[in-house]
């Protein structure tokens, strides 16, 4: 019968050892990308307009994370987005409003609200209104 060199014997150990390690963190990475982890961030974002007496809101332009929501052919002196719900990870939201003033006071107000809580504001004055504010997150 052969004797096993300690050599051969801590080499083939190691191999082993390096082979479960590696197997753990794939396994861990597997996980961590699994949708339907209790870990996994969810938000309702929602993006308002508000002007003043008699300015007419005609255009707003919407996203998050680059994707952008046109809404023409829009009146009136508020409007509101539907409620975005989004799941995990969530970079950036932007809002751009276009609107007509009735004179140089006329005044347009854009929000983002994230969770009912609002987190980024911009007010804009003049007969042309474009009001626009981004949230990073």
């Amino acid at each position: 019968m052969k004797k096993i060199k300690s050599n051969q014997l801590f080499k083939g150990l190691f191999v082993a050892v390096i082979t479960v390690m590696v197997l753990s963190f794939v396994e861990s990475c597997r996980k961590d990308n699994d949708d339907t982890s209790e870990d996994v961030k969810r938000q309702k974002i929602v993006f308002k307009a508000e002007a003043s007496s008699g300015v007419n809101i005609t255009k707003a332009v919407y996203g998050i994370d680059g994707n952008p929501i046109t809404v023409n052919g829009l009146s009136g002196t508020t409007w509101s987005s539907p409620e975005i719900n989004t799941e995990g990870v969530v970079y950036n939201s932007n809002v751009v409003v276009n609107a007509t003033g009735v004179d140089a006071t006329s005044t347009l107000k854009v929000q983002i609200f994230v969770d009912g809580e609002l987190k980024k504001e911009s007010v804009t004055s003049g007969q042309i209104l474009s009001a626009s504010t981004s949230y990073t997150f």
